[in-house]
């Protein structure tokens, strides 16, 4: 009867599941097909193979298997439960029907047998081993089996029993009752697996969790069951270890009891016996067991035979199932067993962590599988190297959040207004995602809408749940009627106070399982009461099972113990900071941890909240001042911990403990703190961190990079992502974002605002997933860059994303090079766009402005010619591109024909690069067609050697502009006037190519049609001497032609005279240049204009101009020319009627080749320089170069330097010129003064003879000197470092006596070795003679002086520091007479510093009795004295007469006697004494004549100073008075002024460098009412301001004679400098203006520019140093250009800007007499160095330029360069401290050869390496790179 019945039950299930099963099956109907052929091995089923409709087939064949009988019908039923994959419940349904599990022998063997003879099916199935052994096993063996069978249901009726009740997840977290339909629901956690097939090879490496350290590859993020986790396993025979971890609260123990639960109903047949060991239990076993100890005592004892039962588990070990739930709660620590150790005996006592690990390495029950739980940060390396499969919990998601809400509230009427609520709060949803948490939530939400508020307020925090549901659950208990919450924590205090000091106490010992004997009765009963600590039963070993007590989760033991130290009067501030860190719970990795704190920081910091601080102020039975002191301990924690240095795991603990605390202002502290400090590595987030984290971001200030590589992520993380304000850089890279997630990303990213870049590296974005990148991302309204490299895409994506970059408005560049994929985009969003272009563009259409240039480089993707018509589509589009990089393909010669052909309707204004693609001279002369087709092509660059192919284009509107309208230039660099030139420089550069002779045919062909081309480059293709002649065939083609190279191409001198031959033969040739050295090289320049005006479009470009149209240069370097070549050479470069530069350098060239080549000068008659640079010359030879002046008369200059290089300079018509000859260095000896004194007799206007450096020696010189006379020199003769003796120096002495037209001899013996004669053709009076540092010996003095007193016409002679004595100075003073006029004298002797002043004056005196001038500077040791002849006497009566009326002392009288006519007495940096400064002022009484006085850097003292005013007050006829630097106050002017009142004639005021202010000022402008003669002024370096200045400003436009005022380093100011500027307009005759560091600004700059035009006589302008930008220097410039006599202009030290540089430059022309410009440290770069060097070369006096100190680069460099061979009347060019490097400084010295007047150019501290400097110093000494 008991078959029939189950028949019955299983006919009865069948049918209520049949559509449900139908459905299962169909997706696996040839399994279906397999298995019925199994079953039914007889019946023909070969017609089901006609049935096409898979539902049909499985209805068919069900019913056939039914209708063979109940044993194979139930059979089967067993074998789809056994191997198919079937809904959880239709299993449970079907298998409870069939009697799974209680098979007997027969049925059992028939399963397995029909199992193995199977294939494995296709669907996703289950594969299942049968219960017991084989049935052909010996009757004796039947008794053990049936007890391990007995055992086996003693097992599951246990479990059943024990874990049948929980279903729902979370009825047993907090052990509450239930609903009864709530009870029987489990709602499937969210679980992702991951492969653990590289974790060993990570055992030892450092990680921040074990638990996420999978490398990208390792992230397969799919949700599994846990079911698929056994079968994720592949045995072999061995031990399978699976790791299933989560974090607190994800639900790992109920999923553990449910697993045993379904193991027990059958669902897991393949695991005879499962046992489910737990960790908190086993901490309590202390003693050593065994493996049978540990299987029956622990778990449960068999009933009979427990031998036999042991033996029959350990022959079917694998198909046992070990679980070990809660590692991390173990307290004991786990090693890994030795490796020698061989399997243990299973007798063998062990502890419980030796028995763990013996089973995760198979040396226990070999080839079981062990399960083992724990939360992340328990995870030791050795078992992570052991495990065979990693899994992790995630909790829930939405719709598993909504299911488990839905069975929760299924009873309420409020279940949809729940749900809701959850829904639509983020922060709560992102709560529920933690089972846990979920399960408190909803206790809350279900309170409080039972309460039917109008607003339910739900808590912010989990601490602030924890609270409310520990409320909730007090007033759920109440029978009372309503009881308030404060009365009712008073009733249970304390009972909540021994529930706190339990749990603190167990977590302090590392208990979490509690006797009955640890808790208080009362607290054991209010705890069970209210569902907070579970009860179940313990074995300690084989003891008596007794009762254990554990709080329903380890989070809520954490949650009472942080509310202990809160609320405990014994714990204080300081115990708090204490027990708070958030450093490494670990200290080593196989040690365990010292505590169970995961949640507890986050605990403490919530309860520090505001909101929680009523609750502890009750709980505590304190005031809140007690209470907010310990918050205050844990706030201030928070801060110290956001300063230090914390790894990623630790920053989000730290972020979750800060949202706990709700402190807006610890949560903008921290977020400061960890500002760029955001870098999280290979760890799981959830979306409860990820708020965390966005609220920290959040409260903070500053823009923020977040960065998660490895991170595995739910989508629930993006969405709370999108509340992020201050996100500017994301990077989730190494993850698992597949286009799932790509989705999401896009529907969030739109609301991040700030957000810049995204990095979307190594994660499983597919191709397909391409096309929705940049649809979906572009909507980011500042987004710049998205960074997909290393994801899986191929050449399809490829075009994909191109396509996509063409259509979307703003992207900006495509960068794809292999695995690298990069996005920009232009980060503002389209609208913005417009408005920018609109107001940069005003004058363009509105559709013009909206153009976006798009970046397309694809790089090394593999395309082919196929995809290069794809390619082509995409640039014949209406995208416009900037530029288009293919390189690194396989394009091939018919890809880039597919290119050149899409050109003409192309859009790209940069580039198109398809270098390394293959391609043959064939697809270059494709490329080169493009130039022609395709106008805005302006370069093409191609080398088949290195496989370069690059076209340059010009924009399209840029093109359009340039092509349609008549361009010019006023006057370009290279002279005045030179031609229009259009903007549009087309160039072609075809280089290391190797054309073979039908190659370069071919070629030509191509390069004919090429006539709009400027510039070819094609060197290196050794086309030898027939290949350059077809090229140059080709110029007359080439009408726009302005350079061609050709180096490279193993050339002959044949071919240098072919070329040569084209200075004649072509019209515009501008240069040939040539080196035949081991580098060849040839260049060809061109005057850009054209030569054929049909050539351009319009033909409006004019010729060249006249004067420059025969101006043509040829340059030979590195060639050997013999004297015959030479020759031929000349002849034909005499035909060259233009030929005006010619240049030979570095070839060696014989006496006899340059004999040849000078003596053919005369018919090079345009010929304006000849350069021969680096040949060794002979001292003939360099004779030979002198008499050139003799052979040619046009050569105005020869110039030969140190033997080497020699310069000819030719004037362009015959006429009466002054010539120069200077032959520096060379050698020149005594031997050859003869000679060459020959050949300059001949020379008959020989203005210069420079022989510096030369070895003539005191004979050498004496020679020369003697026939000077007959040399003619007319203006300079240097004969410096020559070797020459205090004997010389009297020769070049006595040249000022025997030479009639000598006017100034310059000698010096030092280091600087001068020795310079000058000369004059007119009588000129003036006599010179300067000795410096000639040492003279007694010997040479008595020569000297004879020699002085010769020269009766000497006007000055000055002696510095000639070793001359006091003697020797008394008897130079005594020698020295003249006929007519003043004598000035002027000695400069270190003595003289020590002498004193008296003695000084008598010295200059004694001799004469006319002196006129006395001057004496201490800090330079000078005495100067003028002497006027004859002596004019006056009557000594008269003179002793007057010296009495002052009653002067006898010692004064006689020294007084001889200075009445002294005119000029000028002191400084000397130290007064009384008795001197009465001297000093009885002098003054004395000197009626005396026009200037003056005392400076001098000590005076008041009393002198007095003194002093009561002297200057008898001198009427003072002219200059010079008190500066002498320290004066204003009280001192006050006293000068008085005799300020009787100086009527005083022109020139000095009073510089004192301490004078604005009072001092007042008082001085009153004096000066009454000098109507004041032409100067100087009151710089005082301290004058607004007040003062403004007395003396006012003052000025009435003086009608000032010419000269100085008021630098002063205190004006912006106002003070506005007043000013506008009182200088009315000063018409101002001819000096220095108003230099006065910080006057902008306003004042702007205010001057409008009164310069009113000083028509202004000359000398300084205003460096003024804080003058742009503002003020673009008008201050415009003012400039009014001021036509301007000579010397200062503007250092200002910042003007571009703008007014440019401005100035624009003005400089009108300079007409300009002298000096200084524009030192004004920023100056090179990009208006154009406009400069112009605006230089146009000012016709200009001498000296100064722009040190600025950003002068090498262009810079160039600019100025090519404009000084212009500047005739430069003498200095400073370009110290700039960035000029080795080019700029070589143009400078190839130009300065040109230059004959510049004598220096200053390049010191640029950066030109040392090796160039000494080379350029050693070619022109006059590039000075040192500081002095």
């Amino acid at each position: 009867m008991q078959p029939q019945m189950e028949d019955m039950d299983l006919q009865r299930a069948i049918a209520n599941a049949q559509p449900q099963l139908v459905e299962s099956l169909s997706h696996a109907p040839e399994w279906l097909l397999m298995k019925a052929k199994c079953f039914l091995p007889h019946m023909d089923l070969s017609h089901m193979d006609g049935i096409t409709d898979c539902k049909e087939k499985v209805l068919w064949l069900l019913d056939t298997l039914e209708n063979a009988g109940p044993i194979i019908w139930k059979q089967f039923i067993q074998c789809v439960c056994m191997e198919c994959s079937l809904p959880m419940d239709l299993e449970i349904q079907l298998m409870s029907a069939s009697g799974e599990g209680n098979l007997n022998q027969k049925q059992e063997a028939f399963a397995e047998a029909s199992t193995q003879s199977s294939s494995p099916p296709t669907g996703p199935v289950r594969r299942r081993h049968g219960s017991n052994s084989h049935p052909n096993g010996k009757k004796s063996k039947q008794q053990p089996l049936d007890s391990a069978e007995r055992y086996r249901h003693l097992i599951i009726a246990s479990v059943s029993q024990r874990y049948g009740n929980e279903r729902a997840a979370g009825a047993a977290v907090l052990g509450q009752a239930q609903p009864p339909a709530f009870s029987q629901a489990f709602i499937n956690l969210v679980i992702r697996q991951s492969k653990a097939s590289r974790l060993k090879e990570r055992a030892d490496k450092p990680r921040e969790d074990s638990a996420g350290m999978q490398e990208a590859e390792e992230c397969v993020d799919t949700a599994v069951k846990v079911s698929d986790l056994f079968e994720s396993v592949v045995s072999l025979g061995s031990t399978r270890v699976i790791l299933l971890f989560g974090k607190p609260g994800m639900g790992k123990t109920m999923l553990m009891h449910r697993l045993c639960q379904k193991w027990a109903e059958g669902a897991l047949p393949q695991f005879l016996f499962t046992f489910l060991f737990e960790f908190r239990q086993l901490n309590l076993i202390s003693r050593k067991l065994t493996l049978k100890e540990l299987l029956f005592d622990l778990v449960l004892q068999p009933e009979d035979s427990p031998d036999a039962v042991f033996q029959h588990l350990l022959k079917n070990a694998q198909r046992m199932l070990f679980i070990f739930d809660g590692l991390d709660e173990f307290v004991g620590n786990i090693d890994q067993p030795a490796s020698s150790c061989v399997s243990p005996a299973f007798h063998r006592p062990m502890s419980i962590s030796e028995l763990f690990a013996n089973f995760c390495f198979g040396r226990l029950l070999p080839g079981c599988t062990v399960l083992v739980t724990s939360r992340p940060k328990k995870l030791p390396d050795f078992l992570l190297s052991r495990a065979d499969l990693l899994a992790e919990i995630w909790g829930f998601d939405h719709e598993k959040v909504e299911e488990y809400a839905s069975h929760y509230f299924h009873q309420h009427s409020f279940k949809e207004q729940a749900i809701a609520h959850l829904k639509n709060n983020s922060k709560l949803l992102s709560m529920c995602l933690i089972p846990a948490l979920c399960c408190i939530v909803c206790v809350c939400l279900e309170y409080l809408l039972r309460k039917r508020l109008s607003k339910v307020e739900l808590p912010q925090t989990m601490t602030q749940f924890y609270i409310k549901m520990l409320l909730i659950f007090i007033s759920k208990q109440q029978t009372e009627g309503t009881v308030s919450e404060d009365t009712q924590l008073k009733h249970h205090r304390t009972a909540i106070l021994g529930l706190c000091d339990l749990a603190l106490k167990g977590l302090e010992e590392k208990k979490i399982v509690f006797y009955v004997d640890d808790i208080p009765e009362h607290v054991k009963e209010f705890a069970s009461l209210h569902g907070l600590l579970t009860v179940f039963e313990v074995k300690r070993s084989d003891s008596l099972p007794e009762a254990g007590h554990a709080f329903v989760h380890l989070s809520l033991q954490e949650f009472f113990a942080a509310l202990n130290l809160m609320i405990n009067n014994a714990v204080d501030g300081n115990y708090l900071k204490k027990k708070f860190s958030l450093k490494s719970k670990w200290t080593l990795k196989n040690e365990a941890r010292t505590e169970f704190m995961e949640n507890f920081h986050i605990f403490l910091s919530g309860l520090s909240s505001k909101a929680c601080r009523t609750f502890l102020t009750q709980l505590a039975e304190r005031n809140q001042v007690w209470v907010r002191d310990k918050q205050a301990a844990i706030l201030q924690s928070l801060k110290k911990l956001a300063a230090t240095n914390l790894t990623g795991p630790k920053i989000i603990e730290l972020c979750h403990c800060t949202y706990e605390t709700q402190d807006l202002e610890l949560a903008q502290h921290v977020g400061s703190q960890l500002n760029f400090k955001y870098e999280f590595r290979n760890f799981r987030l959830t979306p409860l961190d990820v708020s965390a984290l966005v609220f920290i971001i959040n409260c903070g200030r500053d823009l923020t990079h977040l960065d998660f590589a490895g991170c595995p992520m739910e989508l629930d993380c993006l969405e709370v992502l999108a509340s992020c304000k201050n996100i500017e850089h994301l990077r989730l890279t190494g993850g698992s974002i597949t286009a799932l997630g790509l989705t999401g990303l896009a529907q969030v990213f739109p609301n991040c605002l700030q957000l810049e870049e995204i990095n979307l590296q190594d994660n499983r974005l597919r191709d397909q997933d391409m096309g929705k990148v940049i649809e979906m991302l572009s909507r980011v309204e500042k987004l710049k860059m998205i960074d997909l490299s290393h994801n899986d895409i191929s050449v399809k994506s490829v075009l994909t994303l191109a396509k996509g970059a063409t259509t979307c408005p703003n992207i900006t560049e495509l960068h794809i090079r292999k695995d690298t994929i990069m996005i920009y985009f232009s980060g503002q969003s389209r609208r913005v766009l417009r408005s920018s272009n609109l107001r940069r563009r005003e004058h363009k259409k509105e559709n013009a402005a909206q153009i976006r240039n798009l970046k397309l480089r694809l790089q090394d993707c593999s395309l082919n010619s196929q995809h290069a018509r794809e390619i082509a589509a995409l640039l014949r589009g209406s995208a416009h591109f900037s530029e288009v990089d293919l390189s690194g393909n396989q394009l091939g010669d018919e890809g880039c024909r597919e290119l050149a052909e899409s050109l003409p309707e192309a859009h790209i204004s940069k580039r198109l690069d398809v270098s390394n693609n293959q391609i043959s001279v064939d697809g270059v002369c494709c490329l080169l067609d493009a130039v022609n087709t395709c106008l805005n092509v302006v370069e093409f660059e191609a080398s088949l050697h290195h496989q370069t192919a690059i076209l340059k284009f010009i924009g399209d509107r840029e093109f359009a502009s340039t092509h349609s309208r008549d361009t010019s230039r006023s006057e370009d660099q290279s002279g005045g006037g030179e031609s229009q030139k259009s903007v549009v420089s087309r160039k072609i550069r075809l280089t290391d190519s190797g054309f073979p002779t039908g190659d370069l045919d071919k070629l030509c062909t191509v390069l004919k049609k090429c006539s709009g081309v400027s510039e070819f480059d094609l060197s290196n293709n050794s086309l030898g001497d027939q290949g350059v002649g077809k090229l140059v065939g080709l110029l007359p083609e080439l009408k726009a032609v302005n350079s061609l190279k050709l180096s490279g191409n193993q050339i002959s001198l044949s071919a240098v005279f072919g070329l040569a031959q084209c200075l004649s033969a072509l019209e515009l040739i501008k240069s040939i240049d040539i080196s035949l050295g081991n580098t060849q090289s040839v260049h060809l320049t061109f005057w850009e204009s054209v030569r054929n005006s049909t050539t351009r479009s319009a033909g409006k470009f004019p010729a060249h101009p006249q004067h420059l149209e025969n101006d043509y240069c040829f340059r030979l370097r590195e060639c050997t020319v013999s004297p015959e070549d030479m020759d031929t050479l000349c002849q034909i470069l005499g035909k060259c009627t233009g030929l005006t530069e010619l240049e030979l350098s570095r070839n060696a060239l014989s006496d006899q080749s340059i004999e040849r080549l000078l003596i053919s000068l005369p018919r090079l008659h345009s010929l304006k320089l000849l350069s021969i640079r680096n040949n060794k010359f002979s001292p003939n030879c360099t004779l030979l170069l002198a008499n050139s002046l003799n052979l040619c008369e046009r050569i105005r200059e020869v110039e030969v330097r140190s033997s080497e290089n020699a310069f000819l300079h030719l004037a362009g018509k015959i006429e009466s010129q002054e010539t120069s000859c200077r032959l520096t260095d060379c050698s020149i000896g005594q031997n050859e003064v003869e000679e060459l004194c020959r050949i300059l007799e001949q020379c008959g206007h020989l203005a210069e003879l420079d022989l510096s450096g030369n070895q003539l020696g005191n004979e050498g010189l004496r020679c020369l000197l003697d026939r000077l006379l007959q040399v003619h020199v007319s203006r300079l003769l240097n004969l410096s470092h020559n070797k020459i003796s205090q004997d010389g120096v009297l020769h070049l002495i006595n040249t000022l006596s025997t030479c009639r037209n000598v006017t100034e001899v310059q000698v010096s013996l030092c280091s600087k070795a001068t020795s310079l004669i000058k000369f004059t053709r007119e009588d000129e009076p003036r006599k010179i003679l300067r000795l410096t540092e000639c040492n003279f010996q007694t010997e040479h003095l008595p020569k000297l002086f004879s020699l002085l007193q010769k020269c009766t016409n000497l006007t000055e002679y000055i002696s510095t520091n000639n070793n001359m004595t006091t003697r020797a100075v008394e008897d130079l003073l005594q020698a020295v007479r003249k006929n007519l006029g003043t004598l000035r004298i002027s000695i400069e002797e270190q003595w003289v510093r020590n002498e004193s002043i008296t003695s000084l004056l008598q010295m200059a005196v004694h001799p004469h009795w006319n002196v006129t001038e006395i001057t004496i500077s201490k800090d330079k040791g000078l005495l100067r004295v003028g002497v006027g002849f004859p002596h004019r006497m006056e009557k000594m009566e008269s003179v002793v007469s007057r010296l009495n009326q002052y009653r002067l002392e006898a010692k004064h009288i006689h020294f007084l006697q001889k200075c009445t006519q002294l005119q000029e007495l000028s002191w400084s940096c000397v130290d007064l004494n009384n008795a001197e400064e009465a001297m000093l002022a009885s002098m003054l009484l004395t000197l009626p004549a005396l026009r200037k006085f003056e005392l400076m850097s001098s000590s005076v003292t008041p009393s002198g100073m007095g003194h002093l005013v009561a002297g200057l007050q008898q001198c009427h006829a003072i002219e200059e008075l010079n008190l500066g630097s002498l320290g004066l106050d204003d009280t001192a002017i006050l006293m000068l002024v008085p005799g300020l009142h009787k100086m009527p004639l005083l022109k020139r005021l000095l009073l510089n460098n004192n301490n004078i202010g604005s009072e001092g000022c007042s008082h001085l402008a009153e004096a000066l009412k009454n000098a109507p003669h004041m032409e100067e002024i100087n009151l710089s370096h005082n301290k004058i301001e607004r007040a003062g200045l403004e007395k003396i400003a006012m003052l000025l436009p009435e003086m009608q004679n000032i010419k000269r005022v100085d008021l630098s380093s002063n205190s004006i100011g912006p106002a003070g400098g506005e007043m000013l500027a506008e009182v200088l307009g009315r000063c018409r005759h101002l001819e000096e203006l220095l108003l230099a560091r006065n910080h006057v600004g902008d306003k004042t700059a702007a205010r001057l520019s409008l009164s310069l035009p009113s000083m028509c006589h202004l000359k000398i302008l300084h205003l460096q140093s003024n804080n003058i930008g742009s503002l003020g220097g673009t008008p201050l410039a415009k003012g400039l250009v009014e001021c036509q006599q301007l000579e010397e202009i200062s503007l250092s030290e200002n910042s003007f800007g571009d703008g007014a540089i440019r401005t100035l430059s624009e003005g400089l022309p009108r300079f007409t007499r300009l002298r000096k410009i200084e524009l030192k440290l004004c920023g100056i770069s090179d990009g208006v160095s154009r406009h400069l060097a112009l605006g230089f070369s146009r000012c016709p006096v200009i001498e000296e330029i100064i722009l040190s100190w600025n950003s002068l680069g090498d262009e810079g460099a160039l600019e100025l360069a090519t404009v000084l061979p212009r500047m005739a009347r430069l003498r200095m060019l400073d370009l110290d401290n700039n960035r000029i490097a080795a080019r700029g400084a070589r143009k400078l010295a190839e130009e300065l050869v040109k230059c004959c007047g510049i004598q220096v150019i200053r390049l010191w501290n640029n950066p030109v390496p040392k090796n160039i400097e000494e080379s350029l110093t050693k070619q022109d000494a006059r590039l000075h790179f040192s500081f002095f």
